[in-house]
């Protein structure tokens, strides 16, 4: 099999992450589809080893957790009926862990909205820390639970309940409008979180930044994924990228190098050295 040079694999990387689809990919650099969708393959398993590997003994203070929703195979209401209730039909929730102070991607976790989901998220995250942090996350019950028996009384801990002044719109002009936020109220859950620094408002701007650097969470497109390993494979890519490669516009360092994880700015070639080849299905 004739394989591409690192040059051209690092610009299908780089397409990968600034929000380009496959098609639009594979046009532009003058390459097959299947050959985006082998490297995406290679690519994402990479970048998971990497951030297991090396995002790792995190110091840090506040830590913000948040989830950002989109869809695999099909929405969740034209899923077809042998299909509903298996992952990776419908709903795929990207479930992320943010530190304030330095920016990095610490813990994330392609899977459902649910019980289990929350324990194994929370539980990967608690392996990641160095020391005592903040928790910041919204309202979702599942966390409570998650929290209190991956840390017991080793966390500060709050939630934040965002109040909304009506519900959402359901004419054809504001179905795609949040209600107007009017209030937000902070609830120590654990611990004696400080009041000032309870608050999502990183990880909710980081979900822009996922739509913007993964096509595959652009809205009404028919860029979603349409395997759910796929999915996980872009996620996987983008974070690696952002975490090492990335020049944060507030840091003017990436986060990995603000969180004493590595030492100098990863190049795209960098991370595809990392990559080795793997036999992966071509579902785009």
């Amino acid at each position: 099999m004739n394989r591409l040079n690192i040059e051209q694999r690092a610009k299908i990387l780089g397409c990968m992450v600034e929000g380009t689809s496959v098609r639009a990919t594979a046009r532009l650099l003058g390459v097959d589809k299947k050959t985006v969708l082998r490297l995406l393959g290679e690519f994402g398993e990479a970048c998971r080893k990497l951030h297991d590997e090396k995002v790792r003994n995190v110091k840090t203070g506040c830590v913000q957790a948040d989830e950002i929703w989109s869809f695999c195979y099909a929405k969740e209401k034209n899923v077809p009926e042998h299909c509903r209730g298996v992952f990776g039909f419908g709903d795929v929730w990207t479930w992320t862990a943010l530190c304030a102070d330095t920016k990095l991607m610490v813990a994330y976790r392609v899977d459902r909205r649910d019980e289990e989901a929350a324990y194994a998220f929370i539980h990967d995250l608690r392996a990641r820390l160095a020391n005592r942090v903040q928790l910041s996350t919204d309202g979702l019950h599942f966390y409570l639970n998650a929290v209190e028996d991956t840390f017991g009384g080793d966390i500060d801990y709050a939630m934040i309940h965002k109040l909304y002044a009506n519900p959402r719109a359901k004419d054809e002009l504001g179905k795609y409008s949040p209600g107007v936020c009017c209030g937000v109220k902070r609830k120590k859950i654990i611990g004696n979180p400080a009041k000032a620094h309870i608050s999502t408002s990183y990880v909710e701007r980081m979900n822009l930044n996922i739509r913007m650097g993964s096509r595959r969470f652009t809205r009404l497109t028919n860029a979603f994924s349409k395997k759910v390993e796929n999915h996980a494979h872009a996620i996987a890519i983008y974070f690696a990228y952002y975490n090492f490669c990335r020049i944060h516009q507030t840091l003017r360092i990436t986060p990995a190098m603000e969180a004493g994880l590595t030492d100098h700015v990863w190049t795209i070639e960098e991370l595809v050295s990392l990559a080795e080849p793997a036999r992966i299905g071509v579902a785009a």
